[in-house]
């Protein structure tokens, strides 16, 4: 038998510090979706306000989602989504803290769902004929920035 251990990273005897990450990515959308997007003529709401919801409530239940992550104190959670050509929308989240360890996974966390969210509204205008979805895709989600400490 092979016993497997996992426990969360022990940061009892780091201090409380500022910390600060920011995550983005990108979504393709057919450059019609986009259109409908602009136009506010998303059948089922604005995409954008939805997904800025959820991507703050994603930072704020991150722990929930990854097991062997700590759960934080957030003290700020900001998402910005924009237009970034007529096929690509950008989601940038940025999330803040003063605890003992960073918040780069909750940054991450609201980036992709925020993504998602958009993608789940939109889904219907993106179907080919197939019931395929070949032009939407989310990619590039990354950590762009890092802080940790006193100086920002």
């Amino acid at each position: 038998m092979v016993i497997i251990h996992m426990s969360m990273v022990d940061v009892t005897a780091k201090p409380e510090v500022y910390r600060e990450a920011t995550a983005r990515g990108t979504l393709k959308l057919k450059s019609e979706t986009i259109e409908l997007i602009k136009e506010g003529k998303v059948e089922k709401g604005d995409p954008f306000y939805a997904a800025k919801i959820a991507g703050v409530l994603a930072a704020k239940n991150t722990s929930s989602l990854i097991p062997l992550c700590h759960p934080l104190p957030l003290t700020d959670v900001k998402v910005d989504i924009e237009l970034v050509d007529d096929s690509s929308v950008q989601v940038e989240a940025t999330v803040k803290t003063k605890a003992q360890t960073g918040v780069e996974m909750e940054a991450l966390v609201a980036a992709s769902m925020a993504l998602l969210t958009i993608w789940d509204m939109t889904k219907q205008y993106e179907k080919d004929e197939q019931g395929q979805y070949p032009h939407t895709l989310i990619q590039n989600i990354r950590v762009v920035r890092k802080v940790k400490g006193k100086g920002r």
